[in-house]
């Protein structure tokens, strides 16, 4: 029977690995406090030669989010560059200037517009809608959003989901994303564009950038991803063939909480259909 191994830590991993694509929410913080052996783990990892991309749903452009990771005492020395999925978004709004956008999510995220050439206007006048997040996250899920999606789905609008998250950690609280609200639209019959996780754009400008940085392609078998979500970690990188650490501290923790080894029949149960984690870890350490 096969079993997926529980790894104690990062550098009994990457022996053969140039390039780790690392997820950020779950991984190295929480939303509230960074993690500090998961920061450690990928500065040294730098240190000996490999090179550090990490890929975030979060809807709002790169510098953006280092400014929070500054925020949380992430070092810039811990990665080589973000991959962001509101870099993403903005480069789709970007391609449609002029057109009208119906903003769904909270003041916090509209740095993914800076700069664009883009008007704002109610539901009924709109030409697409950008969903970024929930209005308050604190208290609403996406079912708060039904008979705004049934509107939308009456107009035929367009969706672009700037981050297909669930659910993500919020200190010791799960809290929903734009995902819960686009996956409600998509059952409604609506129309999603989706930027980030599992999707391919994402992983492909996170293999551009640690090419360029390391100013040569790197194999995919040569490659980790690291994350913490079955839906978007684990299911992304299978998408695009690069083996998975599959972190288990963060939204799925309650799943493992009792958990020393994973047979096939507790794979399936926590992974479903999808090809397991090369390892699990309780929590990025070197």
């Amino acid at each position: 029977m096969t079993t997926i191994p529980f790894a104690n830590s990062l550098r009994d991993l990457t022996s053969d690995i140039d390039v780790v694509i690392s997820d950020i929410w779950g991984v190295i913080h929480n939303g509230v406090v960074s993690f500090p052996e998961a920061v450690e783990a990928l500065r040294t990892y730098r240190k000996q030669g490999g090179t550090v991309v990490l890929l975030t749903n979060a809807p709002r452009p790169a510098d953006s989010v280092q400014r929070q990771l500054r925020r949380l005492h992430v070092p810039d020395d811990a990665y080589d560059d973000i991959v962001s999925s509101g870099d993403l978004t903005r480069n789709y709004v970007a391609s449609r200037p002029g057109e009208a956008v119906f903003q769904i999510g909270p003041e916090r995220d509209n740095p993914v517009y800076h700069n664009l050439d883009v008007a704002f206007a109610p539901l009924e006048a709109a030409d697409y809608m950008v969903c970024t997040g929930l209005f308050d996250d604190e208290v609403e899920t996406g079912e708060h959003y039904r008979d705004m999606m049934l509107a939308a789905r009456e107009r035929n609008l367009t969706m672009i989901c700037a981050n297909p998250d669930i659910v993500v950690e919020r200190g010791d609280r799960l809290i929903y994303c734009a995902g819960a609200i686009a996956e409600l639209y998509r059952e409604l019959g609506g129309d999603v564009i989706f930027y980030g996780k599992p999707h391919r754009p994402a992983y492909d400008r996170a293999i551009e950038l640690a090419a360029q940085r390391r100013e040569k392609s790197t194999p995919l078998d040569r490659m980790l991803a690291i994350g913490d979500s079955v839906r978007t970690d684990l299911l992304g990188a299978n998408g695009i063939g690069l083996r998975c650490i599959f972190i288990t501290r963060g939204i799925h923790s309650a799943e493992f909480a009792d958990l020393h080894q994973i047979d096939s029949v507790t794979s399936t149960r926590l992974f479903g259909d999808a090809k397991p984690p090369a390892a699990v870890m309780r929590d990025l350490k070197w």
